[in-house]
C-alpha cells in the first residue's frame, strides 16, 4: 500500500469508529427516555425528553412546555435530586448496555444555567488570579462544577487543579 491509501484506509477507520461511538450514544439517550418517561408517568409529571450527543457524552433533558414549577421537584436543592436522578438513568443504561455511561441529565434548564454561572465564576477567577499573581481557591463542588469550571479557567489561558476529598473538593485556579 502506498501512503496515500494507507491514510485513506485509516481515516475511513476513524470516521467508522466514529459513527459507531455517536450510534451507541444515542442508544444511551434511547434508553434514558424510556426511563424518564417511565419515571414522569409514575410521578404524574409532564415533560418533553430531548437529546443530543455532545462530544463523548449523550446528553438527556426533561423540558416542559409550561409549568418548569412541576419539574423543580426533580431538581431539588442545589440539583441534589438531579444529581441522584442521573445516577440512576446511568445505572438503568448500564443495566441495559452492559457499559458504564457518562450520561449528563439535564431538568428544566438546571445545569445549563448552573454551567453558564460556572463559566463566569472560573473566568473571573482566572482574571483575579492574572491580575493579583496570587492562586485562588473556590467552594467546595461537585465534579460536574469543577470540569466545568477547569474548561473555564483553560479557555482563559491558566491552568487549575482540583484539591480536598469529597464533598469538600474545590478548584484552585494557579497563576501562570
Amino acid at each position: 500500500m502506498t501512503e496515500g491509501t494507507t491514510s485513506a484506509v485509516e481515516a475511513e477507520a476513524a470516521a467508522s469508529a466514529d459513527e459507531n461511538i455517536v450510534a451507541r450514544l444515542e442508544q444511551e439517550g434511547d434508553i434514558a427516555a424510556d426511563y424518564l418517561e417511565g419515571l414522569l408517568d409514575i410521578a404524574d409529571l409532564d415533560g418533553d425528553i430531548d437529546m443530543d450527543v455532545e462530544g463523548d457524552r449523550a446528553l438527556v433533558s426533561i423540558v416542559s412546555d409550561g409549568n418548569d414549577r412541576a419539574l423543580q421537584r426533580l431538581v431539588g436543592q442545589d440539583g441534589e435530586v438531579l444529581e441522584a436522578l442521573q445516577e440512576l438513568t446511568r445505572l438503568a443504561v448500564h443495566r441495559e448496555t452492559g457499559e458504564r455511561s457518562r450520561l449528563m441529565l439535564d431538568i428544566a434548564g438546571f445545569r445549563a444555567r448552573k454551567r453558564s454561572e460556572l463559566a463566569t465564576l472560573g473566568a473571573q477567577a482566572a482574571d483575579q488570579v492574572k491580575s493579583s499573581g496570587e492562586q485562588v481557591k473556590l467552594r467546595p463542588m461537585t465534579p460536574f462544577e469543577r470540569k466545568v469550571v477547569h474548561d473555564a479557567v483553560a479557555a482563559a489561558g491558566l491552568r487549575s487543579e482540583s484539591e480536598g476529598e469529597e464533598p469538600q473538593r474545590c478548584v484552585v485556579v494557579l497563576p501562570a
